[in-house]
């Protein structure tokens, strides 16, 4: 290969790579959704995406936002009109309750909240600890439901998004 070919190739890589991040629609937490990292011990867990969504993502799911967050109020499950608003108070609440629970830091967890529920994400070394943390994260007051998305060890597919390298 020419040597002005070579010196050429990674200027030409990089504005491939330019072309196909930019090709690829900005996701952000457009609702603000509470996420956190709890504890970082299992080495080489796939880090969870979070609640990031497209500008396309956000237009559809703001009607369904809207619906589940009021159907809480008119069922009589929340006081506040909106299940969303509680999130920002639990999250505090939440991250506390996992954190105190014994074994966590040989984990790595994050957590989502989203209308009072708190999805769980990593990897965890036992079954075990998971209920542990789901235990803990449900006896937060407010919380409504805990969906357990760990994984016991870091081998294999996540039941979770995972975020971008």
């Amino acid at each position: 290969m020419p040597s002005r070919l070579r010196r050429g190739a990674p200027a030409a890589l990089l504005a491939v790579a330019c072309a196909a991040a930019a090709a690829s629609p900005e996701k952000k937490n457009w609702f603000d959704d509470p996420f956190f990292q709890v504890s970082s011990g299992a080495r080489g867990c796939p880090v969870p995406e979070g609640p990031l969504y497209t500008e396309q993502e956000r237009r559809s799911q703001m009607h369904a936002r809207l619906e589940r967050g009021t159907s809480c109020w008119l069922e009589g499950r929340c006081k506040d009109s909106n299940a969303y608003r509680y999130d920002k108070a639990i999250a505090p609440q939440v991250q506390a309750a996992l954190a105190a629970v014994p074994g966590v830091r040989r984990a790595s967890v994050w957590a989502v909240v989203q209308r009072r529920w708190v999805y769980l994400q990593g990897c965890v070394p036992s079954r075990a600890l998971a209920h542990r943390l789901e235990r803990a994260a449900r006896a937060v007051p407010e919380v409504e439901l805990v969906v357990d998305d760990l994984m016991v060890g870091t081998r294999g597919k996540p039941p979770y998004p995972v975020a971008s390298p």
